[in-house]
């Protein structure tokens, strides 16, 4: 089977970045959960200030479960906090919670790279999974053909983990700069933010590595596969 040829080596530096970085971000958001900021907000009460400042009376604010599941959904421009920064004040609740309001940010503005994400998003879940069946499918049956479309709709999400990188790195931006200049955070806090955000952001290079590297891998079995036929 393929899932144990040697190309799986790849992988390994990908996979080690990931495990990293998710690490990383644990213990970011751990211990700075453990600071109260100075603004006396609650993640919920940022979110509302920072969309009424920035004239985004028509985004909702929602709680959801879990624990660093926010996101912000510009299908129905709502803006889900989880359970962990809520209700909190912590720098690290803070921090996250501005960075989904620059994403709604973002949409409202228009900014290029995440109406692409956006645009793209469905069509990318499709191709990606799409991928994988008629790559194992090629493989199964000898079928060169297969394995080759299958690596074409999986440089998709290739595509899409590179488009979503400038994405979260300006989301942040636009969180630091508002918590400076609206609200006048600490520079000690504003650290504390940054660091946060960093580790968050490692997650999603890592995932970009971790795409291309399976695509390398998968382009090397085709290859292969390819030259036996030949």
């Amino acid at each position: 089977m393929f899932f144990f040829d040697p190309t799986f080596i790849i992988l390994i530096p990908g996979l080690l970045l990931a495990f990293i970085a998710q690490a990383y971000v644990q213990e970011r958001f751990s211990r700075y959960s453990k600071i109260p900021s100075s603004l006396n907000m609650t993640g919920a009460q940022l979110a509302k200030y920072m969309l009424e400042s920035a004239g985004l009376y028509n985004v909702k604010i929602e709680k959801i479960p879990g624990h660093l599941t926010d996101h912000y959904d510009p299908r129905t421009k709502v803006v889900r906090l989880s359970d962990a920064t809520y209700n909190s004040n912590s720098i690290a609740a803070l921090g996250v919670v501005a960075h989904e309001i620059g994403h709604a940010i973002q949409h409202a503005r228009h900014y290029v790279p995440l109406v692409i994400r956006t645009g793209i998003a469905p069509v990318v879940s499709f191709a990606s999974n799409l991928s994988w069946i008629l790559f194992i499918a090629g493989f199964i049956f000898m079928n060169i053909a297969l394995i080759r479309i299958g690596v074409l709709l999986f440089s998709l999400a290739v595509i899409f983990s590179l488009i979503t990188l400038p994405v979260e790195f300006d989301a942040s931006n636009r969180a630091v700069k508002i918590l400076r200049t609206n609200l006048m955070m600490s520079p000690n806090e504003l650290e504390g933010v940054k660091k946060v955000l960093g580790a968050a952001a490692m997650t999603y290079v890592a995932g970009t590595l971790m795409a291309f590297l399976q695509l390398l891998r998968m382009i090397l079995i085709a290859g292969f596969l390819g030259g036996n036929r030949d």
